[in-house]
């Protein structure tokens, strides 16, 4: 059994082709990797963003692989920049049962060799399906109760092993390259939630993407590696990193069922974990018109996790406590009606009337009925008229996903700052038809804006 996972997955991803993917699949990764290149956009509004430019330039001086929105660096300075732009404003994916985000390990580094080496859209595609498909079987394999109870976090961990897959099938691995590529990955797993409340959980992610192309690359020059890092009984994943795992679940129906139709979208910049509760707002705001001086009082409901890491800010303090705060939320959805990165802005989250409602008129509550992303609004009207609406699935989750129009509608609202519309239209475009596109190297030329330096401003 030892050997079984390891190598169930490394010829999983090593043969993966295109035809085995099936359609509903392939359209997914088209949504994920279009949402991914909004939210790489997006992150140039990161706070964080012109420091881990500064880490990417001196990770080396070629210039092979492209920043998303930007100029070109070396292989690992694209891959740990775009890793971090993807994740910088909070709004890329989430694998909701391993509290992980998935694209910014395994987009960034496909992209990089794909460009450098002149994959096709037809090649990218593939090579995401596998980096997606074995990160995500990987973390369901965990016992992630155990796992998270031990404070490690997710990107860090798994997302070496998806970026390492997804590098090693456009490098044309074989099962046996693809195990050792997997051995190098997992002995560079690590980042913990002690990081949580800073940014550093962000770098958990670039890092991950990272570490899966090193992985990848001495894994291609033939350095001998364990072939069963997951499985190994003394300092294994499943050993070490939670309580045994459930190594069955990483390979059942393999193929068959695709895990990777899991990862959900988040249509706003806001914490994943709170996305139940925003879609609750918006239903709430669009069912009703309400107007907030009409609203008394906000009660919001969530599982004790979710209360424990989001409804803590009340009284938040820069961008990043807003981007975490239920608070803040509510109180701009309710005065808004939108939430984007507009909101985020200085101007708007110092706004003494949305943070007085924020801190005054919004209730937060641990229900013990409700857990991940369920959540429940319920609002006090200054009528005496209580309104409730309750959320079991989230906009872009699996059971309520986001339609390819209104991925592409958020990729132009972050795209349209930074490019041409003409040039948004053929990213939309490029990517909906990826299986067309004949060199990835044309679709990050077309996310450029031309003339300028790494962070795509004048040179």
């Amino acid at each position: 059994m030892a050997n079984d996972v390891t190598r169930a997955l490394a010829g999983f991803a090593a043969g993966l082709v295109h035809d085995r993917i099936p359609v509903r699949v392939r359209d997914h990764c088209k949504n994920l990797l279009l949402d991914t290149l909004a939210c790489g956009l997006a992150g140039y509004e990161g706070e964080e963003t012109q420091q881990v430019a500064a880490l990417a330039a001196a990770l080396g001086q070629s210039r092979e692989s492209s920043v998303i929105g930007g100029d070109q660096l070396s292989l690992a300075g694209a891959t740990i920049l775009n890793g971090y732009l993807i994740t910088a404003v909070t709004m890329c994916d989430i694998h909701r049962s391993t509290l992980t985000h998935i694209t910014p390990e395994v987009v960034p580094p496909a992209l990089a060799i794909a460009e450098r080496d002149n994959f096709t859209g037809r090649d990218l595609l593939v090579a995401l399906a596998a980096g997606f498909e074995i990160t995500t079987r990987i973390g369901i394999s965990l016992d992630f109760p155990e796992f998270r109870r031990r404070g490690w976090h997710g990107p860090g961990v798994i997302g070496p092993f998806g970026a390492a897959a997804a590098t090693g099938r456009l490098l044309g691995f074989d099962e046996d390259m693809m195990a050792k590529a997997f051995g190098l990955a997992g002995s560079q797993a690590a980042g913990t939630f002690a990081a949580w409340g800073t940014p550093t959980v962000k770098f958990h992610q670039c890092r991950g993407a990272l570490s899966g192309l090193m992985a990848a690359l001495l894994a291609q020059q033939g350095f001998l590696a364990t072939r069963e890092f997951l499985t190994a009984p003394d300092g294994g994943l499943y050993s070490t990193y939670t309580n045994g795992g459930r190594p069955e679940a990483a390979t059942a129906d393999l193929g068959k069922r695709w895990e990777l139709e899991q990862i959900a979208l988040r249509p706003w910049p806001s914490a994943s974990t709170i996305q139940g509760m925003i879609t609750a707002m918006f239903d709430l705001v669009e069912q009703h018109r309400l107007a907030p001086e009409k609203v008394q009082k906000v009660r919001i409901s969530m599982s004790k996790t979710a209360v424990d890491l989001h409804g803590i800010f009340p009284r938040y303090k820069g961008k990043f406590e807003a981007l975490l705060s239920t608070h803040y939320a509510v109180a701009a959805i309710l005065h808004d009606g939108a939430l984007t990165l507009a909101q985020f802005e200085p101007a708007r989250y110092e706004d003494p009337e949305l943070q007085r409602f924020a801190a005054e008129r919004v209730e937060m509550r641990a229900d013990p009925s409700l857990s991940g992303v369920q959540a429940v609004v319920e609002a006090q009207m200054a009528d005496g008229a209580t309104l409730e609406v309750r959320c079991e699935h989230p906009r872009g989750s699996y059971e309520n996903p986001l339609p390819r129009d209104q991925v592409a509608e958020k990729f132009r609202t972050y795209a349209r700052p930074r490019l041409s519309e003409g040039r948004v239209e053929e990213a939309i475009a490029a990517v909906s038809r990826l299986e067309e596109l004949k060199s990835v190297g044309r679709l990050m030329e077309i996310l450029s804006p031309g003339g300028k330096g790494v962070l795509g401003t004048a040179a």
